[in-house]
């Protein structure tokens, strides 16, 4: 297997726009990363890059230790499983998942075995003499696994591949795919705009904006502190509290609440004060701690938990996330604490977290 390394990348098309900015990554030998990002964030460009499907235009493309940049495609030991699959219809299972190995000139008979032994493993084995059309989404999806992975490719990438699945599929298919992975130890790069795909299945995640990586980090990281406020506001089921604040004498009035400023922080004036309602604690009187006070204005049933909005004064809005069973009712008076370290803070200029680590 081989890891990918990503010097200095520019990916420029004709009518200017930089779809890759000059970005600089490397990702190790069987790790699995993500590329998250909303649409036209350059996620997808990157890939295609990595690929050879899309020329850069500055900048290397290693993978182990050799410099593919200006190396053919087919030529890079990658394998692809793309947003629509691209099966081909008038084939059959066998014939799609052993097409790679047939460009190749691999003998019929050693690539029918590969391909039959490929889909045994991937639960396909009944399936095939059937064609696409004949096939549910989700089979598709692994017959598209299945060719990736039965190219040898050293390499997968994989284009949004859960996209085109119902809720349920989707969430059979990611505990597959991230099983999958780690039987065969590819390196896996997973371009995706779907936050929840990406906590769950990545070890590694590059936050995408604009051509440049905005945060990259585990998983847990990257939730629990957001870079910038772009990245608090792009991950998470549920919105993360982003509130305009002033720091003065230790503390931080905000929405109503003067609130402890987070150990180790030297900060004063205009900031942006950031919490997960996830790490509210809601009290129906108030506590010992300070706390936010407000009036609930909603409550939104999200199945095992309930997100409560709260109007706070100056009419700032609070989200909190409750238990089932324990929301309180609309109008009702309460007070929300944020959770020993959860409390982020902002710069309002530049967006950028203000971290202990940076003074």
């Amino acid at each position: 297997m081989a890891g990918v390394e990503v010097r200095d990348l520019s990916t420029v098309y004709p009518n200017g726009v930089r779809a890759v900015d000059g970005l600089s990554l490397r990702i190790a030998d069987g790790e699995f990363f993500a590329l998250l990002g909303p649409s036209g964030c350059g996620k997808t460009t990157l890939l295609r890059t990595i690929a050879g499907l899309e020329p850069a235009t500055s900048g290397q493309v290693l993978i182990g230790d050799t410099d593919v940049t200006r190396t053919e495609p087919g030529k890079r030991r990658v394998a692809m499983v793309f947003q629509d699959y691209a099966l081909f219809p008038h084939m059959t299972v066998t014939d799609n998942v052993a097409y790679p190995l047939r460009v190749r000139g691999v003998p019929r008979a050693e690539r029918v075995a590969t391909a039959e032994r490929t889909t045994a493993n991937l639960s396909l084995a009944g399936l095939s003499q059937r064609r696409p059309a004949q096939l549910s989404g989700g089979q598709q999806q692994r017959v598209a696994l299945a060719r990736a992975v039965a190219s040898g490719g050293e390499l997968l990438l994989l284009d949004e591949p859960l996209s085109n699945l119902d809720a349920r599929l989707r969430l059979e298919a990611r505990t597959f795919l991230k099983r999958l992975q780690r039987e065969l130890g590819l390196t896996t790069i997973f371009v995706t705009h779907d936050q929840a795909e990406a906590l769950a299945l990545a070890d590694r995640i590059a936050v995408m904006d604009a051509g440049r990586i905005r945060q990259l980090g585990t998983p847990s990281q990257v939730f629990r502190r957001p870079a910038s406020t772009f990245v608090a506001n792009f991950i998470g089921s549920t919105p993360m509290n982003l509130l305009d604040g002033t720091v003065a004498d230790g503390s931080v009035q905000v929405a109503g609440a003067r609130l402890p400023v987070p150990a180790g922080l030297a900060a004063n004036g205009d900031v942006v004060v950031g919490v997960r309602p996830e790490y509210l604690t809601l009290h129906p009187s108030p506590p010992a701690e300070p706390a936010f006070e407000g009036t609930v204005a909603v409550v939104e049933t999200l199945g095992v938990s309930s997100l409560v909005t709260i109007e706070c004064a100056g009419g700032a809005t609070i989200g909190a996330t409750v238990a089932e069973g324990s929301e309180p009712g609309v109008s009702d008076k309460v007070y929300a604490t944020p959770q020993p370290g959860r409390l982020l803070l902002y710069s309002r200029d530049t967006g950028e977290l203000l971290d202990p680590s940076d003074g």
